[in-house]
């Protein structure tokens, strides 16, 4: 049983920075071919596939809005072109979109919340399904929950956490419909991971030294530490872990 990922082909959602982009070239460093998913962030995207060819894979990015159907299949479709296949799917795409009292908030906001965390994974999870039971290999699936997803979130991020704990759900229910074709598929839970434009933008510093100061692990997390919690479930050794969520929060409590 091996860690090495050489000769799989992955898809990356929400890769051109951040988590995301420590995710890309984790699996790039095991030995996999990466295609990077940017919305916005293009120059940034195309900074990481260079660091992923500085590695010797193959790598390119792809922009497309994940809240659009048509986007994401073409973003799949490209990907697969690219790739010659698909063995791995990460379905990072998220984002908390701004701070809101369920009270205060517009039917916009909430469609957007909801549309960028669960829709984006739903929409991306069933483009790459026929490929990825076509590759003839165990495929993989990892999906981006969160903390909020466990314990309702911080103030005014509660449509965010309901999001994300629909993404819990899905997962799990797509294992158990996915199974049968040698799929598996698991989320994963981080908690403060610094560093991020999450935080930079929606967590003020001294909210961030609190939280810190509370962890028993004693420090934030990093990209690293969520990077090398998907190369462990994309990876042989994890072969019969499905359904599952991974928490990475350095021992946050409450769940």
């Amino acid at each position: 049983m091996s860690f090495d990922l050489t000769g799989k082909r992955a898809l990356v959602t929400g890769a051109g920075h951040g988590i995301g982009a420590a995710i890309a070239e984790a699996l790039a460093g095991a030995g996999a071919d990466v295609v990077v998913h940017y919305g916005k962030s293009a120059g940034p995207a195309a900074e990481v596939v260079e660091r992923i060819g500085a590695l010797g894979r193959k790598s390119t990015a792809i922009g497309a809005d994940v809240t659009i159907t048509a986007e994401v299949d073409r973003l799949v479709d490209e990907a697969v072109g690219f790739l010659g296949g698909l063995e791995i799917l990460v379905c990072n795409a998220g984002h908390l979109i701004g701070r809101s009292s369920i009270a205060e908030m517009s039917d916009e906001h909430y469609s957007k919340v909801v549309e960028v965390n669960l829709g984006s994974t739903f929409r991306t999870v069933r483009a790459a399904a026929p490929h990825l039971k076509a590759a003839g290999t165990r495929g993989r699936i990892v999906t981006m929950a969160s903390l909020a997803g466990h314990n309702g979130g911080g103030p005014g991020a509660a449509m965010y956490a309901a999001a994300k704990a629909g993404v819990l759900g899905l997962t799990k229910g797509l294992a158990k419909e996915l199974g049968p074709d040698g799929i598996t598929v698991n989320a994963l839970a981080p908690g403060f991971i610094g560093g991020t434009a999450f935080h930079e933008t929606f967590t003020p510093p001294a909210a961030q030294e609190k939280t810190i100061a509370g962890l028993p692990i004693g420090r934030g997390g990093t990209g690293a530490d969520v990077g090398g919690a998907v190369v462990w479930l994309c990876s042989d050794v994890a072969g019969f872990v499905t359904g599952s969520t991974v928490d990475i929060d350095g021992g946050a409590w409450p769940r």
